[in-house]
């Protein structure tokens, strides 16, 4: 038998398609599709994660509704303003902002937390290219 016959009749039986396992075995195609993110697949970890997340959102709540029984709504309602007005000033667009004085009012400016010490590359001071990003804000791109 010729081993060129043979060869060819191989090849022509079996597609490559058919090799690739389908349904739950399944191999993840890393080229094609990218790593795949297994975090946002589960649900939180432990109990007081979610708590953790939205510390500071219930922390604003509570002084909010101290605020308001102790004295009157005037005081929380001139307090949210504030706050509202301080979120919305902000550096050049290339350059992140670091909220100091929403730190000053919310009374943490005097404290050292995580977040200061190891800070997420979003909240670096590197510049990059300024007029690409302002055209990227402005959606001039």
């Amino acid at each position: 038998m010729n081993t060129r016959g043979l060869g060819s009749q191989l090849t022509d039986s079996i597609p490559v398609t058919e090799l690739s396992a389908s349904g739950r075995f399944e191999s993840h195609d890393l080229l094609r599709k990218g790593f795949t993110c297994m975090k946002n697949e589960l649900l939180p970890s432990y109990p007081l994660e979610l708590s953790e997340k939205n510390f500071q959102l219930n922390q604003d709540k509570m002084n909010f509704s101290t605020l308001r029984n102790i004295q009157s709504l005037c005081t929380p309602l001139k307090l949210q303003m504030e706050f509202k007005a301080v979120q919305q000033v902000q550096c050049l667009p290339f350059l992140p902002s670091s909220n100091v004085s929403l730190d000053m009012l919310r009374g943490n400016d005097k404290t050292t937390g995580f977040e200061d010490i190891l800070n997420g590359p979003s909240q670096s001071k590197l510049m990059g290219k300024p007029h690409l990003t302002v055209e990227y804000k402005l959606d001039l791109l």
